[in-house]
């Protein structure tokens, strides 16, 4: 048995880390041991996990958890890179996040991990055609954690999205790798053109909260965008950019601020 757990280690640190974690909260928390058994514990793989976390909170009246669990679990075994990028996410998330002490908070408590991860669901069946489940996964998310993303928007790994309310994404919009972003922020159109309209967010972008990018532009490579700001023009790389409607103020402030996450301005 220790050597199994040893490989299982070797092979999947992340999801090792998760079921010592959970290991630990039964103890600390019993009347919680339930949800710590059930959700992962009782699980192989974080996919697994995954699949039953995220089926028990999109399930409704409508669609029942034994067929988004059946959805999820076909997504994950026919796209590896969906596990892959959960990983990522959670990873992002306890580096970035001070609030998240430990790996299993993203998978069993944060929402802007979840909301990502369905919205990675939705991605896959509308890659496949099948439009109308990605619209009605993109409804519950929308209902349950208060983020909007739609199915067609393409988005990298490595990305923390912290308190996740109110976030919306629009179709064609494009998010790099290690990305953050907060709460209340729109990467969305200008008006009722259709075609490409969303933003294009490069790689390790900061956006502050309630933030809103606009029309189809580029927001380059390890830049920074400010709280509250209105971008409406392309961002070069490596810059901070603030106001309404935002300009340049400054350098980005360090090689990678969505890592760094720093806010401030005069860095």
């Amino acid at each position: 048995m220790p050597e199994t757990q040893s490989l299982i280690a070797a092979l999947d640190p992340v999801w090792e880390r998760i079921r010592i974690e959970a290991q630990e909260a039964v103890t600390d928390e019993p009347l919680l041991g339930g949800v710590f058994h059930s959700s992962v514990l009782h699980h192989k793989t974080l996919e697994q996990a995954l699949a039953f976390r995220l089926a028990q909170k999109l399930a409704s009246a409508e669609m029942s958890e034994q067929i988004l669990r059946e959805i999820m679990d076909e997504a994950h075994t026919d796209d590896p890179g969906l596990g892959e990028a959960a990983r990522a996410d959670i990873v992002a998330t306890f580096e970035r996040d001070p609030a998240c002490n430990r790996f299993l908070k993203p998978l069993l408590y944060f929402k802007g991990f979840q909301a990502v991860q369905a919205h990675r669901i939705a991605h896959w069946l509308c890659r496949r055609g099948r439009a109308d489940f990605a619209s009605f996964i993109q409804m519950r998310v929308s209902e349950i954690f208060g983020v909007d993303i739609h199915p067609g928007a393409r988005i990298g790994r490595g990305i923390m999205i912290d308190h996740a309310h109110s976030i919306v994404i629009g179709e064609t919009a494009v998010v790099g790798d290690n990305v953050s972003m907060l709460h209340s922020v729109t990467l969305g159109g200008t008006g009722k053109e259709g075609g490409d309209r969303h933003p294009k967010i490069g790689n390790g972008v900061l956006i502050g909260a309630g933030a809103k990018v606009l029309g189809n532009i580029r927001v380059g490579h390890c830049s920074r965008i400010a709280a509250g700001s209105v971008v409406l023009a392309d961002v070069p790389d490596c810059k901070t950019v603030a106001g309404v409607p935002a300009r340049i103020v400054g350098e980005a402030g360090c090689d990678q601020p969505a890592l760094a996450m720093d806010h401030l301005f005069g860095k």
